[in-house]
């Protein structure tokens, strides 16, 4: 006898289904509405210690190589992905920025110090650039990213697996500049560079822990490839400034 019961296929996979979850992808047959308990799970999903934000913060804070390993090889789970939580990272500290940042006062990392010119194009540029120091970062992470990979290449981690890693410890450097402001804007105390410094100083660490913890040289060709990436990108924003010079001038 053939039976009535009609088939229905996964929105997802295509894949006919024959219950409450596809067998092949595991997405329920029927999405439930999204109402408040949706929201309040989602929120506890993304804020929960053993995974999430809070989870990722404290294990790329206290030991940013084996997380990152963790996440690269075996647990992509329980953290928030990287370009998330960068963009993330630095949309708080864009808002604390705009809430309680201190006019005058800029903090910048060692890798990255500005200076706006007049109003030359190149000028125009690195003044964004001081002003979404969050966003900046993540653009020089990726010439930092191609310096890392050419410095530790014998590890055999590709350029995009680098930037996950830097992704994360720049999130961590972001949020810890997040808290200076508001600490500085608090107190009224002129930390001036200090904060960026000490942010540098945890970036260069985290890097050269991810990859050989031992060794002295780990530290050192991470603190030349941030040099040289910085170098890079400002090199290539000079270079277009004077071509923007140029175009405007014709």
């Amino acid at each position: 006898m053939t039976s009535n019961r009609k088939m229905n296929s996964c929105k997802n996979c295509k894949e006919a289904v024959n219950g409450n979850y596809c067998p092949n992808c595991g997405q329920p047959a029927k999405l439930k509405r999204i109402d408040k308990h949706y929201i309040i799970q989602e929120t506890r999903d993304f804020l929960y210690a053993d995974k999430g934000m809070v989870y990722t913060i404290k294990k790329v804070l206290i030991s940013p190589g084996e997380s990152v390993k963790q996440f690269l090889t075996e647990d992509r789970y329980r953290f928030v992905k990287p370009i998330t939580f960068v963009i993330i990272t630095s949309l708080i500290y864009t808002l604390v920025n705009y809430l309680w940042g201190v006019k005058g006062h800029v903090f910048v990392s060692p890798f990255l110090r500005i200076e706006a010119a007049g109003s030359t194009a190149i000028g125009n540029i690195l003044s964004w650039m001081t002003k979404n120091y969050a966003y900046a970062n993540v653009l020089i992470g990726l010439f930092i990213a191609f310096w890392i990979k050419l410095f530790f290449r014998k590890f055999g981690y590709n350029l995009f697996e680098i930037f996950v890693l830097l992704c994360f410890v720049s999130g961590i450097s972001i949020l810890f500049l997040s808290v200076c402001i508001i600490f500085q804007s608090i107190t009224h105390l002129n930390l001036m560079q200090a904060p960026g410094t000490i942010a540098g100083i945890y970036l260069v660490w985290a890097v050269g822990q991810f990859f050989d913890k031992k060794k002295a040289s780990s530290y050192i060709k991470t603190l030349l490839a941030y040099f040289l990436g910085g170098l890079t990108f400002a090199a290539l924003i000079v270079l277009i400034g004077f071509l923007i010079g140029v175009i405007i001038k014709h």
